[in-house]
Order: structure tokens, then C-alpha cells, then sequence
């Protein structure tokens, strides 16, 4: 069977009414419910008759032989790919939502892309993985050197994702405890080297970092090569590219209300994918960063064309959002393959342009 086959205006329209009706119901769809509740114009035998032409066409199935039709995953790739357009409404509605219920300076990135999270998977009633961004192509923010004992002394890292870190090191300043001039002597030697590496480190990225050279120092700071060589160290481990970024999921309770999932094996495979095989997921919502052009909204994979067992009664709908002009985490949503997909796709494009306005 061709991958898409040439299809004329009625089996366009028998087809999308098809998936429409079923995506409403659950049920199997006749040709009597189609010609009763959809304005076709054509006769009940017409439509039986076109049904079965999509039917050979692999776009349509029986489940039983006495019941109606439902749509195949190919039939789905039709529609997603030819019969619909992403819904105005609900890219309003979601980004009324976005703007009126984040505050991304009382909650900082990470609690800002929770809440995102939370308010996606409420208006589209489906399961919603955020990726955090990818750390090798964050850049420095600010750093700061803080004293925590006279032994220690702690690197807070923030990157342009308001992403936070903190890294203890044994203290490059000398202190003697209990005495308070000692210890401001060393918080202000702190604070000047806090702002001799601001000078030197913002903006860059954490793998450019890792490859600067530190021969020449400012004379006044000769005396914290090696502390600096150190500290230098610790940044480059942020440097390497990782597959396993941690991925927010909000929503497992609603969908899993869905028809789809009533059989207990079926749940506790996605379950299991969700909460402890993330690595496995991973790579399906966040490919490789230089295959999605900038022309390439959303990827859509349904049912067959996952790759993973648990995800074949499943669509998942993925959006990376970006840095400029960097992709640096992904935005999806996992749901039945009998899935509203004029909202779903509206409101994954509308969440990941939301996100990547705020980084930029």
C-alpha cells in the first residue's frame, strides 16, 4: 500500500468525518451514523461504498466484522498531514493561560517550566513531557564565590536558562576562625575574583569555558591558578552533552482514563516508560538537535511509527523550543492515537514559542 495514496474530495471528506466522529466517541463508525449526522450530500450506500474503498486503502479497519470502522495509523498520518490545520482557539486559550499564570522571577526557570507543564496537560487532557535545556549549550549567566566555612568555599553557577548549581571546593583564602576581619578580608578577596571570572566567563558556553586557556593571568591573580584550574574543571563536566536531561511529566492520571488504556498491561508498560525508562523516551522527543530545521514546527509520531512497544497505542506530538536559534529542549505531548489533533498540535507549537520567547 503507498504510504499516501491518491485520495478525491469524497474520500478526503469520508475520511476525515470518519476520524472525527470516532475521535468524539470511541465507537466504531457506520455509513447510517455518517450519513445521519454529517451533511455529505450523497447516499448511506455512497458513503458504505467509500468507506470500503479506504478501507482496501488501509486507511480504514474493522475491529469486528459485523461492526463500523475505525481509522488505521495510516489513515491518521492522512488527516494529520492533509485534512486539518492546527486550531486558532486553542493556541489562544493556552497562551492567555501561559501569560497570565507564570511568573518567571517568583519561580525561577525550573519551577516556571513545571507549572507550564501542569497547564498543558489541563488544557489538552493528555500526558506532557518538558525536557529542562540541554546544559552543553547553556551559557554563564553569573557566578558567584561564596565563603561557607573557613575550609570551604562554594561556586554558585547561573546560566542564561535561569538554570542553578552550586559546587563546594576547599577554600582558596586563608582564614582564621572567629576572626571577623579575617573572614571579610576573604569574602571581599572572594568577591574580586567572583568578578575577575564574570569579566572573563559570561556568556560563554560551558564547553568553550573548558577549552580556554589560563597561561596568562592578571598578576594579582597568579596566586589562584590552581584553584582556578580546578574550579575550570568542574564547569568542563557541565560541558558534556547529555542524553538523559531530566524530563518533566504532568498528566498521567487523565489519560489514562481514556478507553485505550483499560487493559492493565497495556498501562503499566507506559507507566514503567514514563518513570523509570526515561532514557528510552528521551530521544524520541528530543532528536538530534540539528535534524529540525527552523521551517519544522512539530514532529508527529503515531502508533506503528514509534519505535517503542509501549508507545504503539500512542501519538506523541513534540515541539523542541530554542535559544535563538538553537534547539535546547523539547515540548510533547503523549495521548491515544484517538487524538483531538487540531488542538493538541496547536497547543504544543503555542508552549514551546512561549518558552522559547522567554529564553531569548
Amino acid at each position: 500500500m503507498p504510504l499516501k495514496p491518491n485520495l478525491n474530495e469524497r474520500h478526503q471528506n469520508i475520511l476525515r468525518v470518519t476520524i472525527q466522529h470516532y475521535i468524539a466517541t470511541a465507537e466504531p463508525v457506520g455509513s447510517k451514523t455518517l450519513a445521519q449526522e454529517y451533511d455529505l450530500s450523497i447516499s448511506s450506500a455512497t458513503i458504505r461504498q467509500t468507506m470500503g474503498q479506504l478501507e482496501k486503502a488501509g486507511l480504514l479497519y474493522q475491529p469486528h466484522t459485523s461492526a463500523g470502522r475505525i481509522p488505521s495509523d495510516s489513515g491518521y498520518r492522512i488527516y494529520v498531514d492533509r485534512l486539518i490545520t492546527p486550531d486558532e482557539n486553542a493556541s489562544r486559550k493556552i497562551e492567555e493561560s501561559l501569560n497570565r499564570e507564570l511568573n518567571w522571577d517568583k519561580c525561577g526557570f525550573e519551577g516556571t517550566l513545571q507549572r507550564a507543564a501542569q497547564i498543558l496537560a489541563t488544557l489538552s487532557g493528555y500526558i506532557v513531557l518538558i525536557t529542562m535545556p540541554q546544559s552543553s549549550i547553556a551559557r554563564l549567566r553569573h557566578l558567584q564565590l561564596v565563603q561557607i566555612n573557613p575550609k570551604q568555599t562554594m561556586l554558585i553557577i547561573v546560566t542564561d536558562s535561569y538554570q542553578t548549581e552550586s559546587v563546594l571546593f576547599e577554600s582558596p583564602v586563608a582564614i582564621c576562625e572567629g576572626d571577623r576581619e579575617s573572614e571579610e578580608l576573604a569574602q571581599n578577596e572572594l568577591q574580586l575574583l567572583s568578578n575577575f571570572l564574570n569579566s572573563k566567563l559570561r556568556g560563554r558556553t560551558f564547553s568553550e569555558i573548558a577549552s580556554l586557556d589560563w597561561m596568562e593571568l592578571d598578576r594579582e591573580f597568579e596566586r589562584y591558578a590552581e584553584f582556578l584550574k580546578t574550579l575550570i574543571k568542574q564547569l568542563s563536566y557541565r560541558s558534556v552533552p547529555s542524553t538523559s536531561t531530566p524530563i518533566m511529566i504532568r498528566g498521567i492520571s487523565e489519560v489514562l482514563r481514556q478507553p485505550e488504556f483499560s487493559q492493565l498491561e497495556q498501562v503499566q508498560m507506559l507507566v514503567r516508560l514514563l518513570e523509570e525508562e526515561q532514557e528510552q523516551l528521551w530521544p524520541l522527543i528530543f532528536e538530534a538537535q540539528d535534524r529540525q530545521k527552523l521551517t519544522d514546527r512539530v514532529k508527529i509520531k503515531i502508533g506503528s511509527e514509534n519505535p517503542l512497544e509501549s508507545m504503539r497505542p500512542c501519538t506523541l506530538i513534540s515541539s523542541v523550543y530554542r535559544q535563538g536559534e538553537v534547539p535546547v529542549g523539547s515540548v510533547g505531548i503523549i495521548g491515544p492515537t484517538r487524538m483531538l489533533y487540531e488542538n493538541a498540535i496547536a497547543l504544543v507549537e503555542c508552549t514551546a514559542d512561549y518558552i522559547s520567547e522567554a529564553l531569548s
